[in-house]
């Protein structure tokens, strides 16, 4: 009579501590990077903006790919679904609060009308 094991593998792929130890000190580096952009002065100061964000997005793809586990691969492909719908209902829920607060403003808000004149029309 066998029975059946709890730590059977689903299907999905865990990351070995080698992919979590280089996930870890790139996101060191991108960190460090980002600080010395600041602190060092080597980058002019129109262009700090620019290379913070640059580096926050590259940091963003390394945590997602070492730590999230999000790719390509059929293992991973799930996780990179539910992520993508996430982010996609986040959005049409925030464009759709904007476009509702825009909106109100403008149809609310009497823009050409002086204090005198909306006082003589109570």
């Amino acid at each position: 009579m066998s029975h059946p094991s709890s730590h059977t593998s689903s299907g999905a792929s865990h990351a070995s501590l080698k992919s979590y130890v280089i996930g870890f000190v790139l996101s060191l580096l991108l960190t460090g990077l980002s600080f010395g952009a600041v602190m060092s002065g080597l980058v002019p100061g129109d262009a700090i903006l620019p290379a913070i964000t640059v580096l926050a997005v590259v940091q963003l793809i390394v945590q997602l790919v070492f730590f999230l586990h999000l790719g390509t691969s059929p293992e991973q492909r799930n996780n990179t679904t539910i992520f993508l719908l996430t982010i996609m209902l986040i959005a049409i829920i925030v464009s759709g609060s904007l476009w509702v607060i825009h909106n109100a403003n403008v149809n609310m808000m009497p823009t050409s009308m002086t204090i005198e004149r909306a006082k003589v029309r109570d």
